[in-house]
């Protein structure tokens, strides 16, 4: 698969790794649907963007929601052949503390959000990716999710989160195989600390002591690294029901 001419839809195409995504897509020839539900984000890079671009305000764990955004990527553009899940959201809290247990409900959202939102995804993209026309290799499509090294190595207070890109890693080999015979790949990403909006809060000292946790480079990672990745797998056909750390070979430490 090539990103030239082709229909991407990226989730948490707004900002941070899915901003860096699309614009690198658009930069190589593609199109791309921004799903987000920043709206002023995602319409102020919509439109930064150009022609190539749309924004469409997505509440990925919302069926009727991804099937409204979907048909109007496929509308606009036309076969959706990329499909790439960075939409997330993080907490951090103990499983119990002096104030009581973890809430059920911080830890069901992130699941929600997280996991089943990436699932959501990636059936229904799934189904549209079936009818597309195969290309010389007899690929309809390429899906790429988002993980963590959390997955992995979870530290204090992410067991909610840990568990979200955990099932990620776990339903990326069973998902390839259901679409194999469809043509369609499915790899995740598993990132390390990268420069986010998430660290972005953060003062200079602290970024700078997080990147150097890193073994190397010791630094942040940058949002452009993950998007070349992206490119990548897209454009490898031998990459599928795999993840692969990003991550500058660290192993995070339990707290």
């Amino acid at each position: 698969m090539i990103v030239e001419n082709s229909v991407a839809v990226i989730t948490g195409g707004a900002s941070g790794l899915g901003e860096a995504t699309a614009r690198n897509i658009v930069k190589h020839g593609g199109k791309v649907a921004l799903l987000d539900l920043d709206e002023d984000k995602g319409s102020q890079l919509a439109k930064e963007l150009g022609e190539k671009a749309l924004f469409v305000k997505t509440d990925v764990t919302d069926e009727a929601s991804v099937e409204a955004a979907l048909d109007k990527a496929a509308g606009s553009f036309g076969e959706i052949r990329i499909l790439v899940n960075c939409a997330g959201i993080a907490i951090a809290k103990k499983t119990i503390k002096k104030s009581g247990a973890h809430d059920l409900g911080s830890f069901s959202q992130v699941i929600q959000v997280n996991l089943v939102g990436s699932f959501n995804m990636i059936r229904l993209a799934a189904e549209k990716m079936s009818t597309n026309e195969p290309n010389d290799q007899e690929e309809r499509g390429v899906i790429v999710n988002t993980a963590s090294v959390a997955a992995f190595d979870g530290q204090m207070g992410q067991a909610a989160y840990s568990a979200s890109k955990g099932g990620i890693v776990g339903m990326t080999l069973p998902i390839a195989r259901d679409l194999s015979g469809y043509g369609i790949r499915v790899m995740t990403i598993a990132p390390g600390l990268f420069n986010t909006p998430l660290f972005a809060t953060l003062p200079e000292k602290a970024r700078k002591a997080l990147g150097e946790m890193t073994p190397f480079p010791s630094r942040l990672g940058e949002p452009s690294e993950y998007a070349k990745l992206v490119q990548s797998i897209v454009e490898n056909p031998m990459l599928n029901g795999e993840t692969i750390r990003l991550d500058g070979a660290i192993r995070m430490q339990p707290k």
